[in-house]
C-alpha cells in the first residue's frame, strides 16, 4: 500500500533513510513517496478502463507543485476549489482542459479567472452562482461549460465535519430544485450546460454508501433527458477512504477501488456519458509521513507525555477531526522491545495539541525520531503559522533520491508578511 519500510533496522521512504532526511533537512518535515503516489493513481485510473472517464485529482488533499506535476505527468487533471488552486494546477503544468473548479462560494473574480483560463468545467452549486457565471462569461463572449452539483441528501464520511451530501450541508442544490435550474441554465447566454455533479463526503470506506446517491443521480439524469435536456457529463466527486491504522492496510487498495469502479460501471455505463472522478486522499494519503523528534518526556502521576517538535499547526487532523495516525519509530523495535502507554503531544499552547492519547508504543526517549503515518493528505495543505511557527518543509522521494519540494519557512519570511502602519 505504501513504500515506507524498515531496512537495516531504520525506517525508509523507498530507498531513502528517513533519519538521513531528518539530519539534513531538520524536523518536523513531511516526506512523500513518489512511487506510492504513482501506484495509487494508476490503480485508480485503470479501474475505469473502458468508460469515458476523466480523473481530476482533488488537490485540496495535497497541493504541493511537485506532487501536482507528478500526477499531471501521469495524465491526471485537477479538481480545484479556489482561484489559487487553479493557478497552482496551471503552474504545475496541468492544462486548463483538465481542470475543474468546484466550491460553494465562488466570487466573480474567481469565475472570471476560470473562464479566461479556459478550464474544462465549473461545478455550479447555487442559482446565484449560475447567473453570475453567465454574466461573467457572456461579457467575454464565451460560453463556459458547467455541470450542476446536486445534493442527493445522502451524507457519508468518516466524521461529521467531512460529510457533504446531506440536506443539512451547505453544498449543491436539492434534487427538487435541479430540474428547474437545469431549464434556466439551458437558456442563459454565457453557459454551456453539460450535466450534473455530486460529492457526498470524504473518508468513505463502505461502497454501499454510494449506492443510494448514485441511484438518485441516475434517476435525475433520465428525467432530464426525458424532458429534452442534454446530459453529457456526470461528475461523481471523490470520497473513497483509506486505512489510517496500518493493520488495516491489507484490506485496502485495489479491492475497494475495483468494487467502486464496478458500481460506477453498472450504474452509469448504460447512460453513455462522460464520467468525472475526483479522488484525493486515496491517491496521496498513505504516500506521506510527518517526521518529528521527541524533545521532552514528561512523567506525570497517571500518564507519560512524549512532547514532540511537530504541533497541531503542522498536522491539525487529530485536533480537528479526532483523527488517528499510526506512529512508527524510525528505529525498528525488536519483537521483545519494551512497550509503554504514552500521550504524544506537541508544543502548541492548546490542550487539543495532542496526536495520540494512551497509545501503546515501543519505549522511546528524548532525541528519538518518530513518523506520523498516512499524513500525505490534509497535512501540509492544512498547516498554519499558529503560535508564529514557520511552515515545515516537504520532501519528495523517488527511488534512492530525494528533493526538498518546499523549503522550511524562515522566521524572516514569516514576519515579512505583516505590515506595521506608519502611525505606529
Amino acid at each position: 500500500m505504501h513504500h515506507f519500510t524498515y531496512k537495516g533496522g531504520v525506517l525508509h521512504a523507498e530507498g531513502v533513510d528517513l533519519e538521513a532526511i531528518a539530519k539534513e533537512v531538520g524536523t518536523p518535515v513531511y516526506v512523500y513517496s513518489a512511487a506510492t503516489i504513482e501506484r495509487h493513481y494508476r490503480a485508480f485510473a485503470s479501474a475505469f478502463a473502458g468508460l469515458d472517464a476523466h480523473v481530476f485529482y482533488a488537490m485540496k488533499a495535497n497541493s504541493n507543485l511537485a506532487v501536482l506535476r507528478l500526477l499531471g505527468n501521469l495524465g491526471a487533471g485537477a479538481d480545484t476549489v479556489s482561484e489559487g488552486e487553479v493557478r497552482r494546477a496551471l503552474a504545475a503544468g496541468i492544462p486548463a482542459s483538465r481542470i475543474v473548479l468546484s466550491g460553494v462560494g465562488k466570487v466573480d473574480s474567481e469565475l472570471a479567472y476560470a473562464v479566461d483560463a479556459g478550464i474544462y468545467q465549473v461545478n455550479v452549486e447555487t442559482e446565484g452562482e449560475l447567473h453570475a457565471l453567465s454574466r461573467v462569461a457572456s461579457a467575454r463572449g464565451k460560453r463556459q461549460p458547467i455541470v450542476f452539483r446536486i445534493n442527493p441528501d445522502v451524507g457519508a464520511g468518516g466524521h461529521a465535519k467531512i460529510t457533504t451530501g446531506s440536506s443539512e450541508n451547505k453544498f449543491g442544490v436539492s434534487i427538487e430544485e435541479a430540474e428547474r435550474l437545469y431549464a434556466v441554465a439551458a437558456n442563459l447566454p454565457g453557459i454551456a450546460l453539460e450535466g450534473l455533479a455530486m460529492h457526498i463526503g470524504s473518508q468513505i470506506r463502505s461502497i454501499h454508501e454510494f449506492g443510494p446517491a448514485f441511484g438518485r443521480l441516475r434517476a435525475l439524469t433520465v428525467r432530464l433527458r426525458e424532458s429534452g435536456h442534454r446530459v453529457s457529463r456526470l461528475d461523481l466527486g471523490g470520497g473513497l477512504g483509506i486505512p489510517y491504522e496500518m493493520s488495516e492496510a491489507v484490506s485496502h487498495g485495489p479491492d475497494l477501488i475495483e468494487t467502486y469502479a464496478a458500481l460506477v460501471r453498472n450504474t452509469f455505463g448504460p447512460l453513455e456519458v462522460e464520467i468525472g472522478l475526483e479522488p484525493g486522499r486515496i491517491i496521496v494519503g498513505n504516500a506521506g509521513v510527518l517526521l518529528t523528534r521527541i524533545v521532552h518526556e514528561n512523567n506525570r502521576p497517571r500518564k507519560t507525555f512524549l512532547v514532540v517538535d511537530a504541533g497541531m499547526n503542522d498536522l491539525v487532523r487529530p485536533a480537528m477531526y479526532e483523527a488517528f495516525h499510526d506512529i512508527w519509530p524510525t528505529r525498528e523495535p525488536g519483537p521483545d522491545a519494551e512497550r509503554r502507554t504514552f500521550d504524544v503531544v506537541g508544543p502548541i499552547c492548546e490542550s487539543s495539541d495532542t496526536f495520540a492519547e494512551a497509545r501503546d508504543l515501543p519505549v522511546m526517549k528524548t532525541g528519538d525520531l518518530m513518523a506520523f503515518m498516512t499524513a500525505g493528505a490534509y497535512g501540509a495543505a492544512m498547516s498554519s503559522n499558529y503560535n508564529t511557527r514557520p511552515l515545515v518543509p516537504e520532501v519528495l522521494v523517488s527511488g534512492s533520491s530525494y528533493a526538498v519540494v518546499r523549503p522550511r519557512q524562515s522566521f524572516e519570511e514569516l514576519l515579512a508578511q505583516d505590515r506595521i502602519p506608519g502611525w505606529l
